[in-house]
């Protein structure tokens, strides 16, 4: 069965909601958590540049083209500033929007990016990524076979989430689909090589949250997340025990509360 992608989703009401997902991913990540979500904002959960649903970059691949692409979409709805909620990749876009004077608050889900000078740990996770995207090119045209068993449904996720069983087939095909679909992958893994993803973490001045998962394999916990411990000292630190890289999919739930608990009151 063929997968379609589309650039965006938008629904529910209340104060303006911006929901944005990690390197290779759709806006369909937020799947599990929307319908939460939702009844207390308006939600605008976009694909990010240059990714599945999304046709591709056509100017210079930089660390600004994903933030640019992103206020873009805000200014398209008619939004001023949002409270911003994102996950890896999409939790340093959502740094550098707030850094722009875009966001009422951050709820940042294991951000990546933010690398200090001297700091190599990140090019671990930039290779990383890149065998990801071979594998799961290769992987693509056999998705459905492949994600039949809840022991290669375990595979697929083990990076990812700790909890799998509740995510649906549908979506887990999506995903990997979606990956090797990423026309952007490759220039923002080489564009990472180059520059680590910078932040000016003190123009930032909205209501922050960092999230992270103890259990997350990608960004491990704490080595990862020392970097932004070093800039935000101040900021409000929720750790998730027994939690992979993807909260908004290992626990819905929860996940959904702990942003709701920020953006609360506006």
């Amino acid at each position: 069965m063929a997968t379609v992608f589309t650039p965006l989703h938008r629904g529910g009401s209340g104060p303006p909601l911006l929901c944005l997902h990690g390197f290779a991913d759709t806006w369909r990540t937020w799947e599990l958590v929307l319908p939460l979500l939702e009844r207390e904002h308006e939600v605008l959960a976009p694909t990010l540049a240059g990714h599945a649903g999304r046709p591709p970059i056509d100017d210079v691949v930089d660390e600004n083209v994903l933030v640019d692409d992103v206020e873009r979409a805000l200014d398209e709805a008619g939004w001023e500033t949002a409270h911003v909620v994102g996950s890896s990749l999409g939790g340093y876009v959502a740094l550098q929007l707030a850094a722009r004077g875009r966001a009422r608050s951050v709820v940042a889900l294991a951000p990546s990016g933010g690398f200090g000078e001297g700091d190599e740990a990140w090019r671990q996770t930039l290779e990383y990524h890149e065998a990801m995207l071979g594998a799961v090119r290769a992987a693509a045209p056999h998705a459905e076979a492949i994600l039949a068993s809840s022991k290669s449904r375990r595979r697929a996720t083990l990076y990812t989430t700790v909890r799998y069983e509740h995510i649906p087939v549908e979506l887990l095909v999506h995903q990997l689909r979606g990956a090797a679909a990423c026309e952007a992958g490759l220039p923002l893994i080489e564009v990472a090589h180059r520059v680590g993803w910078p932040l000016d973490a003190e123009r930032i001045e909205c209501r922050l949250r960092i999230v992270w998962g103890v259990e997350d394999r990608i960004l491990p916990w704490p080595r990862a997340a020392a970097r932004y411990r070093d800039r935000f000292p101040h900021t409000d630190w929720v750790e998730l025990e027994g939690v992979g890289h993807l909260p908004h999919l290992d626990v819905p739930l929860e996940t959904a509360q702990v942003i709701l608990g920020t953006t609360a009151g506006g």
